[in-house]
């Protein structure tokens, strides 16, 4: 990649720009291994590229999502109309994401519309979106409801009510608003639409639990570092832990 004129590699906006360049990248080439035949001298490319880029990675500096930024992004006010989430390395919506969404984010009125169109690598039964895709849709758009009621809060529970098949290659649209607010709970509901059809293919219901903001900075001190990666023993059969 040509370097940005005015811009140097450590340029944290040039930084940005890249990473959202390669998140792209990334969620394409899992859409077209998905999606379309390869040989298995491509297979063969595709894996030692990737091998050798991931070994390239695991050396350098952790990054990590401090959690009082976090919860000043979600008491940030979401602007009325388009607007672009402000965390790129959000797993749905981010545009740094390997498994994002690339998602059309829209505030009206105390709603928050996100539309998108699945594609090959979200497919679950043949022709038809992932149903834990959908539910990942759906928690992270009703995260952005957040910033329009100015109170950071976890997922308490998130129910999906699978009322039709949910389309590929076709655009949708995933609507959701906060219906009621009982003490710390935050009761927030939402539909997902075909754009062409209008016809509801789901709906979803969840409680959003309120925290204080200071309880982020609690969390950031007591928080363990995670272990290195080259530590973890792994037996077949089981799964790394780091006890």
């Amino acid at each position: 990649m040509a370097m940005r004129q005015g811009a140097t590699y450590d340029d944290p906006s040039a930084i940005l720009e890249a990473r959202s360049r390669a998140g792209h990248a990334i969620r394409e080439i899992g859409h077209a291994f998905i999606g379309r035949h390869a040989t298995l001298e491509q297979i063969d490319r595709l894996s030692d590229v990737l091998e050798s880029i991931t070994a390239e990675l695991w050396p350098a500096e952790q990054r990590t999502r401090e959690l009082h930024d976090f919860a000043k992004e979600q008491q940030t006010d979401v602007p009325q109309g388009p607007f672009e989430n402000v965390f790129d390395d959000r797993p749905v919506s981010g545009r740094s994401s390997p498994w994002g969404l690339d998602l059309d984010l829209h505030r009206y009125g105390d709603e928050i519309e996100a539309l998108v169109t699945l594609r090959s690598a979200h497919e679950g039964a043949p022709g038809r979106g992932h149903g834990g895709v959908i539910a990942a849709l759906f928690d992270d758009v009703f995260g952005y409801v957040l910033g329009v009621v100015h109170q950071p809060a976890f997922t308490g529970d998130l129910y999906i009510r699978y009322q039709a098949p949910t389309p590929l290659f076709r655009p949708l649209a995933c609507r959701v608003r906060m219906s009621e607010r009982v003490g710390r709970k935050l009761l927030l509901t939402g539909e997902l639409s075909d754009v062409e059809s209008g016809r509801v293919v789901a709906t979803a219901n969840a409680t959003f639990v309120a925290v204080d903001p200071a309880l982020f900075k609690a969390l950031t001190a007591e928080r363990p570092a995670p272990p290195d990666e080259d530590q973890l023993e792994v037996v077949p059969g089981t799964t790394p832990n780091s006890d």
